[in-house]
């Protein structure tokens, strides 16, 4: 066996050693008799022994060591992940050791497994992975805070001279590119990283995360709506199916799951409301939230948690916002103020996944971009699928991080990334 050690004690002329390799959330236990040298706390070792039945219950076998190697030392007390409290704000700090952690290595072994669950549902509904830019010259959502991207040197704004020719970006989303291959394959998904300059220190943003973003050719609204739900719960699913232990280990570390909640999801009928009706019963309610709302307004957290949770109590899909709020490319409906758009909120979240029937019809969307000040010219590319060949469609975006803090019980997404990009921290 490979692995660090995780503790070392003695008794009597015993040593005992709690040995991680990584692979799982159990450790293993290695029996040394009688005790052959000190093993400090984060010692990487390996060990040549017999697997054994282990005469205490708390674990099925253990190893009988005939002989062991030292192959990295941890260097004692400066080692920085001492056997006490510390916190996630330190542990963030020293992000290149925190999968040592048996907290940390279970969430990022449980973001691996929702990683293969979302791939694998998407197979199983004859979805095509692709991959789009991740360099690009529009920002997409048009109105969003891209990071710019160049090879000038500070000061210079000729950008006939720059790599591209012309100003370019990190991508804040893949659906306007994923919406031309849908337009040719039918059905595709897109699973990457994306940016967002906000200068925003919420629990809930990162400048660098992932998105899951399908699109589907000859579907609207609710169909679009199902595959979101089947989505989520196919994931949960595989994970509370397979994966549990992991979900068991993080409740040992003042991490709370929501296994009930979770479980209670995946039998729950999703509730279905409008816009008009959302702002209703949140200015109907007599809960004192910190910001009151009217149409118009986009809702907060705090009123899609109030909804979904006190109202509903389980999921819910808030459908036709006002087109104010939403980007240019969402289906305006036929009372020409809403969008055919959609949230879906979750207990213990609240937006989870928003997404749209997209606007097909070349002369709406071409005047959805004049009233939203999106530059025509520098979009005919997006617009010839509209010329050649419409057809209605829909998609989604699902933020990864997002998802893994809502399985997991994690209240910061910083915590469910292994390098966490913020303002101010690109370390790494």
């Amino acid at each position: 066996m490979n692995g660090w050690v995780r503790t070392y004690r003695q008794s009597k002329n015993v040593g005992f050693i709690q040995l991680y390799d990584g692979s799982c959330s159990k450790d293993l236990q290695i029996v040394i008799s009688p005790p052959q040298g000190t093993f400090l706390t984060g010692d990487c070792i390996k060990v040549n022994g017999e697997l054994i039945p282990s005469p205490k219950p708390l674990q099925p076998f253990e190893v009988s060591c005939h002989s062991w190697e030292l192959l990295g030392s941890s260097q004692g007390d400066a080692y920085p992940l001492q056997k006490k409290n510390m916190t996630y704000e330190y542990l963030r700090e020293i992000a290149h050791l925190r999968p040592r952690t048996s907290t940390f290595s279970s969430i990022f072994r449980l973001r691996s497994h929702i990683c293969y669950a979302i791939h694998e549902f998407f197979n199983l509904q004859n979805f095509f992975y692709v991959n789009t830019p991740i360099l690009t010259t529009n920002d997409g959502e048009g109105g969003s805070s891209p990071f710019r991207v160049t090879t000038l040197d500070p000061g210079e704004k000729d950008f006939s001279q720059d790599f591209f020719k012309e100003p370019s970006l990190l991508c804040v989303t893949g659906q306007l590119e994923a919406e031309l291959l849908a337009m040719g394959l039918g059905k595709v998904y897109t699973f990457g990283p994306t940016f967002r300059a906000e200068n925003s220190h919420t629990t809930r943003h990162l400048s660098e995360f992932w998105m899951i973003e399908p699109e589907m050719a000859f579907a609207d609204l609710r169909q679009n709506q199902t595959l979101a739900l089947d989505l989520l719960k196919f994931v949960v699913k595989k994970i509370l199916t397979n994966h549990s232990d992991e979900l068991e280990c993080l409740q040992k570390f003042d991490i709370h799951p929501p296994l009930d909640s979770l479980e209670k999801f995946l039998s729950t009928p999703h509730s279905l409301i409008s816009y008009t009706d959302a702002v209703e019963l949140v200015q109907k309610s007599k809960v004192s939230f910190e910001k009151q709302i009217s149409w118009g307004d986009d809702l907060q957290t705090e009123h899609e948690r109030y909804l979904c949770e006190k109202v509903y109590n389980g999921p819910l899909i808030i459908e036709n916002y006002p087109k104010s709020l939403k980007a240019f490319y969402m289906y305006v409906n036929d009372d020409d103020k809403t969008v055919a758009a959609m949230d879906i909120l979750v207990p213990g979240m609240g937006e989870l996944i928003g997404g749209s029937q997209r606007e097909h019809r070349l002369d709406i969307l071409e005047k959805q971009m004049i009233d939203k000040h999106i530059p025509i010219d520098k979009f005919q590319w997006y617009l010839d699928t509209r010329r050649f060949g419409t057809c209605p469609h829909s998609g989604f975006g699902l933020g990864l991080e997002r998802l893994i803090s809502w399985i997991t019980g994690v209240i910061n997404v910083r915590d469910a990334i292994p390098f966490p990009r913020t303002p101010g921290n690109c370390v790494f």
